[in-house]
């Protein structure tokens, strides 16, 4: 990583300005560093700013940074096994089961957001490809159609011309990026302010999340790593951040869990929730991800989450377009994916936000009798607790084969991930790590590779594609996977997570490096899967007779 703090010079060309460098821009300038991307990352701030913010993740989150390259352990988490809502009239009226896996994380963790942003950091010193500009503001761009040409003021005071082939603001909910390229920024203000109370070393601490849904002065409470807690209080008619931040308020706030003498204090704030959405999540040559995208209030962890979502479905079509492995129509498509999705996440946090904060004691009686009597109802009962409530990760719209197939695999939908290994004595690992940051052919039980033609092989090859073989459990290593030693490109399934879990054997599917399904369909309609494949990318089907050597083989 070229570290640009002060008087030292950025480079003139890159393939992407990425302008912001907290947790989504850190996650997106890492995966364009995995991808080989040249990328310029800029931030106002020279340091991390050393406080609380953002606190949950989920299993997509994790996985996300798993796929930008952040090890188990990389930064510290907190399982959570349970989200509890508590009523003064009904007691505990409702709760969702968080524990266990999914994907190979746990479905809801608690982090502190400063730790996560350092582990981020450290691992772009692996890319050289990546430079990284502190303390260095964008003071305007220009868009001509080929690329963007964009001012860049350094730390020193000193100006600076970058051109790049495409802009990613990740400069959050006061975008420059997208003031600059005009795009809307829809939604509304709450007229509620919360007072948030971040402490260490409390005593007795609590081990899940709960939600005190009393009209009177609605308090979410949550643990986190380090011997962290945090209090969330809404303001009440008339009180101001000045009142609400003084040692009297939050020892009188605090009561009913400790006494403020015995902890640490370590931020106290007054913020306004809000629910924005883009126009659009694009415009010509600048792309917006993050709180600069969207802003979500806080009710069901979604906020941090949406953002790197939106880094993963962005980063690896940006490449595949640099690199020339597809068409710059695919760019479209983050617009069509990712916009629906945010929006979803934002209307369930705004119905949330009702049932965490009624407006008055007989709002309360409805809203929380209602979810009370749900409970009574196995069916109700369980799309809560079971967080089917939750939009799933799949898109309506976008760049994947439409229709239903016979295979569990959901076309715009994730590829499940499992546990792995190449053969009998070898280290089990995630198939994510398996599959790495490719667009993937997957044979399930099967080995597509000896039936792809010469010149479609070529083609995939060509569009930065890879072809794996996945054995059910316990499937003998074909004699040439035998022969390159320990499986090849074939893995084993260890965890029935993808075969028979995710399709039968005598499957195949074309997934994407962000881990959409693509395409799928029978072993038999396989020129027709990678050909469609080939076409939704905008690749070549087609390369001249003399092939070298390196295209004649998948490795």
């Amino acid at each position: 990583m070229n570290s640009t703090l002060m008087n030292t010079t950025l480079p003139e060309q890159v393939d992407v300005l990425l302008v912001g460098l907290g947790p989504v821009g850190a996650t997106a300038a890492n995966l364009l560093g995995r991808y080989g991307i040249r990328t310029l990352a800029i931030d106002k701030a020279a340091e991390i700013f050393m406080a609380p913010r953002a606190i949950a993740l989920d299993n997509e989150a994790l996985r996300i940074l798993q796929m930008a390259g952040l090890e188990e352990g990389a930064f510290e988490t907190l399982a959570i096994a349970k989200v509890q809502m508590h009523s003064p009239l009904f007691g505990k009226y409702a709760r969702a089961n968080t524990a266990g896996t999914l994907d190979g994380h746990p479905r809801l963790v608690t982090f502190y957001q400063p730790d996560l942003e350092r582990a981020l950091r450290e691992r772009l010193s692996r890319y050289p490809c990546v430079s990284l500009a502190l303390g260095a503001e964008l003071t305007g761009f220009d868009d001509d159609g080929e690329a963007v040409s964009a001012t860049i003021r350094l730390a020193s005071g000193d100006t600076a011309s970058v051109r790049a082939r495409y802009i990613v603001g990740a400069d959050g909910s006061n975008s420059f990026v997208r003031r600059h390229a005009g795009l809307g920024f829809e939604g509304k203000t709450f007229t509620q302010d919360w007072l948030i109370i971040d402490a260490l070393n409390v005593p007795n601490p609590i081990d899940h999340i709960e939600f005190h849904c009393d009209p009177r002065r609605p308090s979410p409470h949550m643990v986190a790593p380090g011997g962290r807690q945090r209090w969330e209080f809404m303001l009440q008619p008339g009180e101001t951040r000045e009142q609400m931040e003084t040692p009297e308020k939050i020892r009188e706030l605090l009561a009913p869990w400790c006494k403020p003498e015995d902890i640490t204090i370590e931020r106290t704030a007054v913020y306004r929730f809000h629910a924005r959405i883009v126009d659009r999540f694009s415009k010509g040559r600048a792309f917006l991800v993050g709180d600069a995208a969207h802003i979500t209030p806080p009710f069901v962890g979604q906020g941090l989450v949406a953002g790197l979502r939106d880094v993963a479905n962005l980063c690896w079509k940006l490449t595949w377009v640099v690199q020339e492995r597809a068409t710059p129509n695919i760019l479209d498509s983050y617009d069509a994916e990712r916009r629906p999705h945010a929006r979803s996440i934002i209307n369930l946090a705004l119905m949330m936000g009702k049932l965490v904060m009624p407006q008055n004691r007989l709002t309360a009686l409805g809203v929380h009798g209602a979810m009370t009597l749900m409970q009574r109802m196995p069916w109700a009962r369980a799309f809560f607790e079971d967080l089917k409530i939750k939009p799933p990760a799949r898109f309506k719209h976008g760049l994947f084969q439409q229709g239903k197939t016979r295979a569990k695999l959901v076309r715009g939908g994730l590829l499940p991930q499992g546990l792995v290994r190449r053969g009998p004595g070898a280290p089990i690992m995630p198939s994510d790590e398996a599959l790495g940051a490719r667009l993937v052919l997957l044979g399930f039980g099967c080995d597509p590779t000896p039936l792809l033609s010469r010149r479609l092989l070529a083609a995939w090859r060509q569009a930065g594609g890879n072809i794996v073989q996945l054995r059910h459990c316990g499937q003998a290593v074909g004699p040439q996977e035998a022969h390159e030693g320990q499986g090849g490109h074939s893995w084993e399934d260890m965890s029935n997570q993808l075969v028979p879990g995710a399709a039968p054997v005598n499957w195949i599917a074309v997934v994407r490096p962000d881990r959409t399904v693509l395409h799928d369909g029978p072993l038999e309609a396989l020129d027709d899967v990678v050909s469609e494949s080939l076409a939704m990318l905008g690749a070549r089907r087609h390369v001249p007779e003399g092939l070298p050597p390196d295209l004649r083989t998948v490795g």
